[in-house]
């Protein structure tokens, strides 16, 4: 992608990490942004950074722990996060909603993402109950992938239909991570989706 963070290129008229943020705000009550090295180039989202507890990139494990974190200093402290992906502009507005569907009020239980029979690991409603235990984890592990922690405890999917474009169906996890796929983002963006 030519270097940089993809999730500040524009795609009709606005970032990808905007259109995120758009997409996530009405779904939740409190949002905050997870990233690293120099903050400043998110300074203009308006939102809390809060950066990985664990040094070097230990990938989305560790941004979920650090919203675990974060959450748990809130008054009063949320019971859940939920995780998106910066890259993923389109994810369904009806995100959180799926999740707590699947959830049934469960104090423990992780939800994760799934579209067309794919995982997607990043997409997930997280008990903040399980941060020590995440800590653990990570501390003594040898794999930072998500679906090895989620696997280990009371894991269920919530299922997201395709969304149809001009006849054409899409997966709504589609994520940019070529300029190919930034050129389908831009054609997708100027549709109307729901």
């Amino acid at each position: 992608m030519g270097g940089g963070d993809k999730s500040l290129l524009s795609i009709a008229g606005s970032t990808m990490l905007q259109r995120v943020v758009d997409r996530l705000r009405p779904q939740v009550g409190e949002l905050a942004l997870n990233a690293n090295g120099d903050l400043s180039r998110f300074s203009g989202i308006g939102l809390p950074i809060i950066t990985d507890p664990i040094d070097g990139f230990a990938g989305p494990l560790a941004g979920v722990l650090s919203g675990m974190h974060w959450a748990a200093s809130l008054g009063p402290s949320p019971t859940h996060i939920v995780t998106v992906a910066s890259d993923t502009p389109f994810f369904p507005t009806n995100l959180v909603a799926g999740f707590r569907d699947v959830n049934e009020g469960a104090t423990d239980r992780i939800v994760l993402a799934r579209s067309n029979g794919n995982r997607h690991p990043v997409f997930g409603f997280w008990p903040v109950a399980l941060r020590n235990d995440l800590a653990k984890f990570m501390a003594n592990t040898d794999t930072l992938k998500v679906m090895a922690f989620a696997n280990h405890h009371d894991l269920r999917f919530a299922d997201f239909p395709l969304i149809e474009i001009n006849g054409l169906e899409v997966d709504p996890f589609f994520n940019a991570n070529t300029p190919d796929d930034i050129e389908t983002a831009e054609r997708i963006a100027t549709e109307t989706i729901s």
